[in-house]
């Protein structure tokens, strides 16, 4: 959440530092006399040697989603090693963490690291002119960068009639979904109890939540099962309530609280006549008692309880939110009260976009700052990072260490050291293997030209990590893996634009989606919550009370800017 009061402060701190001229330098590569437009490569060129040699040299780097602020692992040796560059390694520091705070003291100030991940407040950075657009270093000295983005490079650009690339993306290139949480989960008790027959529609995953409530409403110990849960008394809503609606009723794939046709235009999604629907549904099982009556009040620590207790047969959340419920459950010795991804849908008109690709995400990623004292040397750095030996090096860590090479020259994990990854909390840390988020990098599922597996992740390791109810699963349903009963990514046409929720945005257009969510937050609880009676009326006030706070201006706006981001082929 946005701390507003002392985001006030800092907005008053820049203001005076802006009308002072506090901090302010006359570098040829700090983009001064250009307004706020970023520094660009020309002027870095004449201010800037090519280094061609490996001289040691220390980047200072600002992670925004960094934890270990240390160089000083193998890894890190290892990169040092092949490139002379040491990184100097800065979090966030303020008193509540926050991330925009630290950035924004940064603008104030005038003085940046050298390397930033900034994260959400990129477009802050941007604005201020504290980036350098990043092209023709590319072009001179970035062959490995290009190879990585390959086709997608162009997606970099930072669009809104600006070709500049100021970021490199942060997410995993090329990335395959090896696993997938699906729409919805289910208890593997109820898989195994229907005969190993998975519901795909509502009234499928409606019929066979009941059928098992009917047969089993309390647990061993006494306790009352639960049909349906969630999280939606905090921001938790999103996940559990809000994009739910979207990927099961709208059969859409994540573009965050937005819906985007064929013809790119952009709506609000909530507004959605299968939401409707979905709400509805949703607004009969409160009433019938299968919906949790918690679902909207319970805190989110009491959701993650309840579910990790295996009393719920049915969520509608994501795996990375999830997962520690059943790491809870596998661990109390309840494997069958684990959950269960679906691929679920409204109804059969429909199909399930989980495993569709999106495209390479942008906004944010790792971006070098006029404050930088070599780009050349920075980009070269980067450069070497997308290489084949820095990925390798990158995700699977020092050879003959933590990993081997096989007689096919594949590289592999000891049983040993794929427990260590699993056990020890600070493995990361400690070898630095995956450590600096922000780093450009190859993503699970993706392989090498000579068929090299960038990371540990792959079909085989994923199968080799299934617990006994996922293997039984798979044998019944005869598929080699989970992700196999989904509709998969190749049934699906290639977006020319990236997921809407990664983009950098305009504060403007970001104030209006914020307006909009908070009015639909509580409005879809009532409409949940209410009788079955009163549920058209809700749906209408809630409707309209959108459409009196900037609906059509919010969805106008958003398809401008996506307009901007289209990458025509």
């Amino acid at each position: 959440m946005k701390k507003r009061i002392l985001s006030c402060i800092l907005a008053g701190i820049i203001a005076v530092c802006a009308l002072a001229g506090c901090g302010s330098k006359n570098s040829g590569t700090s983009g001064e006399g250009t307004g706020n437009k970023p520094a660009s490569n020309t002027e870095v060129k004449d201010n800037t040697e090519a280094a061609d040699d490996n001289a040691p040299v220390t980047f200072t780097y600002y992670n925004a989603d960094g934890k270990n602020a240390n160089w000083d692992n193998p890894v890190a040796k290892a990169i040092t090693d092949a490139t002379g560059v040491s990184l100097e390694i800065s979090y966030p520091v303020s008193s509540q963490g926050e991330p925009k705070e630290d950035v924004a003291l940064m603008i104030a100030s005038d003085e940046f690291p050298d390397m930033i991940y900034a994260k959400g407040s990129a477009t802050d950075l941007y604005e201020a002119g504290a980036y350098i657009d990043m092209t023709d270093l590319i072009e001179q000295y970035g062959p490995n960068i290009k190879k990585m983005y390959g086709d997608e490079l162009e997606k970099l650009k930072w669009g809104e009639g600006d070709d500049g690339i100021y970021q490199l993306s942060y997410a995993g290139v090329r990335e395959q979904d090896l696993t997938t949480d699906g729409t919805a989960q289910i208890q593997w008790a109820v898989i195994k109890e229907n005969g190993y027959k998975y519901p795909t529609t509502l009234d499928e995953f409606e019929k066979a939540i009941k059928d098992y409530l009917a047969k089993h409403p309390k647990t061993a110990d006494g306790q009352d099962m639960i049909g349906i849960t969630m999280s939606a008394s905090d921001w938790h809503w999103m996940i559990t309530l809000g994009n739910p609606a979207g990927f099961i009723a709208d059969a859409a794939p994540d573009n965050g609280q937005w819906l985007i046709d064929d013809k790119y235009n952009v709506t609000y999604k909530h507004v959605s006549e299968d939401e409707k629907t979905y709400f509805k549904w949703l607004n009969r099982m409160y009433n019938e008692g299968i919906l949790d009556p918690n679902f909207a009040t319970q805190t989110d620590d009491d959701y993650i309880a309840k579910v990790s207790s295996g009393r719920v047969v049915a969520i509608t959340d994501a795996d990375w939110h999830y997962n520690q419920c059943n790491q809870a459950l596998i661990q109390d010795g309840k494997m069958e009260s684990t959950f269960c991804g679906l691929p679920l849908v409204l109804d059969s008109s429909k199909k399930c976009t989980s495993l569709l690709y999106q495209g390479l995400k942008v906004g944010w990623g790792v971006g070098i700052t006029k404050s930088c004292k070599d780009p050349v040397r920075a980009i070269k750095f980067l450069d070497w990072i997308c290489s084949d030996e820095g990925q390798l090096l990158y995700h699977w860590g020092v050879k003959d260490v933590n990993y081997f090479v096989d007689e096919n020259g594949m590289p592999y994990r000891t049983d040993e050291e794929v427990k260590k990854t699993q056990s020890d909390p600070d493995y990361s840390k400690n070898t630095g293997i995956d450590n600096y988020t922000g780093f450009p990098i190859y993503g699970a599922g993706s392989y090498s030209e000579d068929g090299i597996p960038y990371t540990p992740n792959t079909k085989e390791s994923v199968k080799k990590n299934y617990n006994e109810e996922e293997v039984a699963a798979c044998k019944a349903w005869g598929v080699d893996m989970l992700t196999d009963i989904f509709p998969q990514a190749s049934e699906f046409p290639l977006l020319p634009y990236s997921a809407l929720w990664a983009y950098q945005k305009p504060q403007e257009l970001a104030n209006m989606e914020n307006i909009l969510n908070e009015i639909a937050w509580p409005a879809l609880v009532k409409c949940v919550t209410g009788s079955e009676s009163d549920f058209e009326a809700n749906w209408k006030t809630m409707v309209d009370d959108l459409n009196a706070n900037g609906l059509d201006d919010a969805n106008k706006a958003m398809t401008e800017f996506l307009a901007g981001k289209i990458i025509e082929k």
